[in-house]
């Protein structure tokens, strides 16, 4: 029942009613309180009851309290009064855009015949408010989903509020936060949330859906940007872009038809009309990334001179998702160039620049790329191959070749397990690094070639003068850069960590030699708010450029790329002066990104073409999940978090992992039968990798002091009493990985700069009457190759180990305390051997992420395994990685040998395959218009 004038809501006297619509009733109230006009939108008793309208109206208020813009009607208040739920909000005075465009609040049906378009000026004006506060709601994660005339109000004074969020949508971690966008149920979409016996607000509201939402699609903060551009031609016009008789009518067009763009008036500029066309195109991976955009095109047009052609976008345009295309847009690239050239000589016309291309194009080859990674794909200099990473079936990750101009790519024979591949100056050779090395192999084929030892390498950089600089996580470097000959040899330190910085990776050496741009991680594992900075090399002073971005490239147009929030900006930088020189603007949506090492899915010739893999933020925040042996899975923890590592106890009620930043990487203790979380470790510096004891009292990890520079072995008691105690001291990083059943050895890895990474035994003397003494530690295994993660078997005879002496990660067992010989047990690379406790079991983790099993047996001194098998079809997703050869464990099995913790892959990582590319032509042009370079 409506409220009528007089009727209390709490402190809120009821004036009249303001409208009404599906998501609740508006009044004019008066708080009786603070004496002022509120508007109050009330959820009757009646839908008060429906759980659903309920949790949408309370959603509603909860997104209206995190946006505080001028923008955007400000909430007051929730207010629950007689069985009604009501919002409090301001009160706006004035008429809604409708009001001024057609003469009556409403839309749709009831509107008079003659429109009144917006002139010009006032039109823009209006614009670039509703884009000020879109870009406000999306910078808060927020989608509007029904962004319409009739929902953005101007007060007297000139003054735009949008109005009305019930629809919209939490971006939370979706898109432009990182995840794959959620499908919205067609009954939550606009058409289908208003009453249906009023058709005319029906007609009128799906008017300015987008296509994916009159598709029920998943939508982004790209519907709005639709939207937007329905509104703003309306303005101009004076006529709905997208019209009709009934809705289906409406809808149709939205799906399939153009505005009628002769509707125009004759002084729209060029830059507008192309804002237009850029704002409603169909395809979300063809519209404007950023309403961001709108608002600067808005404010300042295009460059002084340039003509509407030159705006980097071409609407008349198509663009086909196809392999047969490529060739054929190589051929148009060269043909606009020669135009260009031709419009260049000839007198009697201006300079055109050449329209944006943009082609998603298959790669060539019957593999999903690697895009967990984040730097998968890699571009020649001249813009003319491809590289990149692929999985293909079960296996391992490999290294393909494409010519741009080709329909087919080939794989690189010997470049297994490689991970990001890079090009040399002249594009004759590919650098990538695999099994603990940094290689390099020919374009044309052939073996690859080992340059030096790269234990878990992050990005590298070939520059002019014959050197890679990269970044090996290499003990004894402080984690800063190296640079090696591209002939091999012993790589040099070229730069160590400054003040504030975690790590260093991603390099780039800037042409010239003079310097270096790198990734600087301020707490380690988490890469959202990284810098961007420049260092003089060698050992020169260091300028921080971008703070909160990461994975940045410099350009030869003149511009710094980098990511931040899933989105690629584009900032002016001089290259003599190492300055930035104008503001950073958001140039592409949805590049394919990893915040966990950093990098991002994309690469840039310096012919002015981009590559890159479309595709969500790859995030290490996951929920722990159990896998049980009938192949079931259930929640274990729901909460997402960056955990890796995980360890149970001895009983198996408690877990202990590692947890990482801000601001610090810490051990944490989880009852999962209470779901209770507590932190160990709360001492200054990183911890990681923690190991029970065998009497569960005490968990051993390795930590790293702020004032050191390695990671060391240290350990304390479970209940949290007392300090942590160091148990090794050495200037080579550690890391813990089984306790002998005993309790008087500790199995753990170290890094020496002589044979890569050791499996090392630390003898321990004492009880807990006495005290404990650790011993002497001694090398168990220590050869050229990299032995990591060593596992004592439950009765002690035995040890597990990865090591990659056959060329890449494969699981042996070893006598304990030896000598003895070795067994090889998996056949196909493997990594993180894991025994059951309650049968002749070892499990270990596939590289293509699924647990492998294989049964043993013991005769005498010698060990048999039975071939590997697949023990669940389950992929699990890689977790953190650390300073070693190898990722975080996403892994543990419980004591009772039944069932695991594990870290399920993400749907968009693993079980979608990914086996497509978007090329972007005359990138650099794009650049130049939307950030043009120059001095401050």
């Amino acid at each position: 029942m409506a409220l009528q004038p007089g009727a209390r809501l709490g402190g809120y006297e009821i004036l009249s009613p303001l409208g009404a619509g599906g998501m609740g009733e508006v009044y004019r109230a008066r708080d009786t309180r603070l004496k002022r006009d509120v508007a109050i939108k009330v959820l009757p008793e009646t839908l008060s009851a429906d759980p659903d309208r309920l949790a949408r109206f309370q959603r509603e208020a909860e997104l209206l309290a995190t946006l505080n813009h001028p923008n955007i009607a400000a909430i007051y208040g929730l207010e629950d009064a007689g069985g009604a739920s009501a919002i409090v909000m301001e009160l706006v005075e004035g008429e809604t855009l409708a009001d001024k465009l057609w003469g009556i609040v409403g839309t749709g049906l009831g509107r008079q015949e003659t429109p009144r378009p917006v002139p010009l000026d006032d039109a823009l004006a209006v614009a670039r408010q509703i884009a000020d506060a879109l870009e406000a709601a999306h910078d808060r994660g927020v989608i509007h989903r029904d962004l319409k005339p009739a929902n953005i109000k101007i007060t007297p004074d000139g003054k735009v509020k949008v109005l009305d969020f019930g629809l919209a949508k939490d971006m939370g971690t979706g898109v432009g936060r990182g995840s794959t966008p959620t499908p919205v149920p067609i009954s939550l979409s606009p058409t289908l949330s208003i009453h249906a016996t009023n058709a005319g607000v029906i007609l009128g509201t799906a008017a300015y859906m987008s296509p994916e939402q009159a598709r029920a699609k998943p939508v982004d903060r790209r519907t709005d940007i639709w939207a937007f551009g329905c509104v703003l031609f309306e303005m101009l016009t004076g006529r709905q872009a997208f019209a009709g008789e009934t809705i289906t009518d409406v809808l149709s067009a939205i799906t399939r038809d153009e505005p009628d763009w002769t509707a125009l008036p004759a002084d729209t500029p060029p830059h507008i009309r192309t804002l237009l066309r850029r704002c409603l195109q169909k395809d979300p991976q063809k519209r404007l990334p950023h309403i961001g955009i709108a608002r600067i095109e808005i404010d300042e047009g295009p460059p002084a001179g340039v003509p509407a052609v030159a705006q980097g976008f071409s609407p008349a345009e198509p663009v086909r998702k196809s392999r047969a295309m490529l060739p054929w847009i190589v051929a148009a690239v060269l043909g606009v160039a020669l135009i260009a050239v031709i419009a260049r000589w000839a007198p009697w016309r201006a300079a055109v620049r050449p329209p944006l291309v943009r082609v998603s194009a298959e790669i060539g080859v019957d593999a999903s790329l690697a895009n967990d990674l984040g730097a998968s794909v890699a571009l020649s200099s001249d813009g003319t191959l491809l590289a990149f990473v692929a999985r293909k079936g079960a296996g391992g990750t490999q290294l393909y070749l494409r010519h741009v101009d080709r329909l087919d790519a080939t794989v690189l024979t010997g470049a297994d397990n490689a991970e990001f591949p890079f090009f040399s100056p002249d594009g004759r050779w590919i650098a990538f690094f695999a099994d603990s090395k940094l290689k390099k192999i020919s374009v044309t084929g052939g073996a690859a070639v080992t340059l030096c030892d790269a234990p878990n390498g992050r990005g590298g950089s070939w520059a002019d003068d014959g050197t890679i600089v990269f970044q090996p996580n290499v003990t004894g470097t402080g984690r800063g850069l190296m640079r090696v000959s591209d002939g091999g040899g012993t790589p040099q330190t070229l730069t160590t960590l400054q003040e504030g910085e975690a790590n260093q990776r991603w390099p780039q050496m800037l042409p010239g030699g003079k310097a270096v741009l790198y990734t600087a991680a301020v707490s380690a594992g988490s890469y959202g708010d990284a810098n961007i900075s420049v260092q003089l090399a060698p050992g020169g002073t260091r300028k921080i450029l971008v703070r909160g971005g990461f994975f940045g490239h410099y350009l030869s147009s003149g511009h710094l790329l980098y990511l931040h929030d899933g989105t690629l900006f584009a900032v002016p930088f001089d290259l003599d002066r190492l300055e930035l020189t104008g503001q950073a603007v958001p140039v592409l949506e949805r590049v394919a990104t990893n915040t966990t090492v950093g990098a991002a899915d994309f690469d840039v010739s310096n012919a002015g073409t981009l590559v890159y893999v479309n595709g969500a933020l790859f995030t290490s925040a996951l929920p722990m999940t159990w896998l049980s042996r009938d192949h079931k899975t259930a929640a274990l923890r729901a909460a997402p978090s960056d955990w890796s590592n995980p360890r149970f106890s001895p009983d198996g009620r408690q877990l202990a992992m590692d947890l990482a930043g801000p601001p610090q990487q810490d051990v944490w203790l989880y009852s999962w039968e209470r779901d209770a979380a507590s932190r160990l470790t709360v001492d200054p510096g990183n911890h990681a990798y923690p190991l029970w004891t065998p009497d569960g009292r005490r968990l051993v990890f390795r930590a790293q002091p702020t004032n050191a520079s390695v990671f060391n072995l240290f350990w304390q008691r479970a209940d949290g009493a007392g300090a942590a105690e160091r148990l090794t001291t050495s200037p080579n990083l550690q890391y813990p990985g089984s306790w002998h059943p005993s309790g008087k050895f500790l199995a753990f890895t170290e890094n020496s700069a002589q044979t890569n990474f050791d499996l090392m035994i630390l003898p321990m003397d004492g009880d807990d009457t006495t005290g404990w003494k650790p011993g002497k530690p001694y090398a168990f295994l220590s050869t050229p190759s990299s032995e990591i993660d060593p596992m004592f078997s439950p009765d002690g005879r035995w040890i597990a180990y990865q090591s990659a002496e056959t060329g890449r990660p494969e699981i042996f067992v070893s006598p304990f305390p030896g000598p003895g010989g070795k067994w090889q047990v998996s056949t196909d690379g493997a990594t993180f051997a894991t025994w059951s406790h309650t049968r002749k079991e070892l499990f270990f983790l596939a590289p293509d992420g699924r647990i492998l099993v294989a049964p043993y047996t013991v005769e005498g001194d010698s060990f048999k395994a039975d071939r590997p098998k697949v023990w669940s079809d389950v992929r699990l997703a890689p977790r953190p990685r650390g300073t070693t050869g190898s990722g975080g464990r996403s892994f543990d099995l419980h004591p009772d040998g039944d069932r695991f913790v594990v870290a399920l892959a993400p749907q968009t990582q693993e079980d979608i395959k990914q086996d497509k590319v978007v090329f972007v032509f005359n990138f650099f042009d794009e650049l130049r218009r939307l950030a043009p370079p120059g001095r401050r």
